[in-house]
């Protein structure tokens, strides 16, 4: 019987962990203690449930508890003198354990043209005041609801590092004194491209992992799906929100065809496309329409997702339309330059005119330090010289991109495309 509670206990704060404490954090304006408080309410259901049922409405328990943890907290803050002006009119409402509709009215009226708890707090967790890899962690803890041990196996970091990370977090954000907001006019725009970067992050992590010995790691491009299609229902205006969860809806639909039943990666010309997920297909295509259909230059998200939408909608590799892919990648490189756009754009290039005329965007490329690192290219490189029948040049790129690769599966991919050139060959 406890093993059932305990099952719905963890159900239920999996799906409402983050409102919940998006909630709590409106109250004590304070990221770290919003947390804590949460947690709390949980402890407290591990200690009522199994004893007196599972509530009627569990999330709303949670919520109700939380509340009250928050209450008692501003209380014992009143006593001590503190925050007096800052709680003000809500906390005379609170302190009857309830949160009148007028409160609510009130809050609602004073939030942004986006605003919503959980926009709040995933805007705070991705300050650009915390580096890159807190503002992930700290993402995946309090709106993935991942634990530390399950966010530090899923990057294979010590977890000790991850905890110190969102530690650090927390501290910093209230040492900063960073506003527990959605920002405002000309600073809604680089915040909001910080939020939607660390989701694409988790997401990228989960479609191809850097290291290890997996190809994916599905559990985290799912957490990514699932705050994408968070954000876009509580940001549904911003044209660039839809155009990231288009492209994750869509790249994820390919998940089950990428690798074989050996874990072995399959590169997207040889995917079997009757596995690819219709439904995700539909929805990532539906998300492509809204982006577009919300007016303005589309951004970097929303060109990706339509280069997606092109692979998608081909029956196979050889009907895709790799010249309007190729004419995208030229559009995401005046938007965004990058040397990985223009290597992929030469991807195009060389299905849409061959490999020749690709193979010197390739060689140009590799004269670019920002790329010395970089697996794909060696491994592209390699692929057009095969392509051109120029094997032992082929066999030379495809052992050096296998010894840039981090991830053991890319690593044995190109060791396996050499060793079929040495073959071939014998």
């Amino acid at each position: 019987m406890h093993s059932a509670t305990h099952q719905a206990i963890a159900a239920v704060w999996r799906l409402d962990a983050a409102r919940i404490t998006a909630v709590v954090a409106r109250m004590v304006r304070d990221v770290g203690v919003a947390e804590e408080l949460a947690q709390d309410a949980l402890v407290a259901a591990l200690e009522h449930w199994p004893r007196e049922g599972i509530p009627d409405n569990p999330a709303a328990w949670l919520m109700t508890t939380a509340k009250r943890r928050a209450l008692d907290h501003l209380r014992r803050a009143k006593m001590q003198g503190e925050k007096l002006e800052e709680v003000g009119q809500d906390l005379q409402a609170q302190e009857a354990l309830v949160v009148p509709d007028f409160v609510d009215a009130l809050d609602a009226a004073r939030q942004d043209d986006i605003g919503d708890d959980l926009l709040r707090l995933i805007f705070t967790a991705c300050h650009p005041v915390l580096p890159q890899e807190a503002r992930v962690a700290l993402t995946l803890r309090l709106l993935g609801g991942l634990t530390t041990h399950e966010i530090a196996r899923a990057y294979l970091v010590p977890e000790p590092t991850i905890a110190q990370r969102i530690v650090r977090a927390k501290r910093t954000l209230a040492s900063e004194k960073v506003p527990y907001e959605v920002p405002r006019g000309a600073e809604l725009a680089p915040r909001l491209a910080s939020v939607l970067e660390v989701v694409y992050l988790v997401f990228n992590e989960g479609y191809t992992a850097t290291a290890g010995s997996d190809w994916m790691r599905p559990e985290l491009a799912q957490e990514a799906l699932r705050l994408g299609r968070m954000l876009a229902g509580i940001a549904a205006r911003e044209p660039e929100v839809h155009g990231l969860l288009a492209l994750m809806e869509l790249q994820a639909s390919r998940m089950a065809a990428r690798t074989d039943a050996q874990g072995r990666p399959i590169l997207l010309a040889d995917q079997d496309r009757r596995r690819w997920d219709p439904l995700l297909v539909r929805r990532g295509l539906e998300a492509l329409q809204r982006a577009e259909g919300l007016g303005g230059a589309r951004g970097v998200y929303a060109l990706q997702a339509a280069i997606a939408a092109c692979h998608a909608r081909a029956p196979s590799s050889a009907e895709t339309d790799w010249a309007r892919i190729a004419a995208l990648y030229g559009t995401l490189a005046e938007v965004a330059p990058s040397p990985v756009v223009e290597l992929n754009r030469a991807v195009a290039i060389a299905q849409a005119e061959g490999p020749a005329a690709a193979l010197a965007i390739v060689e140009r490329l590799r004269a670019d330090p920002a790329l010395r690192r970089y697996q794909w290219l060696p491994g592209v490189h390699g692929d057009l010289l095969e392509k051109l029948g120029r094997h032992e040049e082929a066999r030379v790129a495809f052992r050096e991109a296998a010894a840039l690769a981090g991830n053991a599966r890319e690593r044995q991919l190109m060791e396996e495309r050499a060793r079929r050139l040495d073959a071939a060959d014998s």
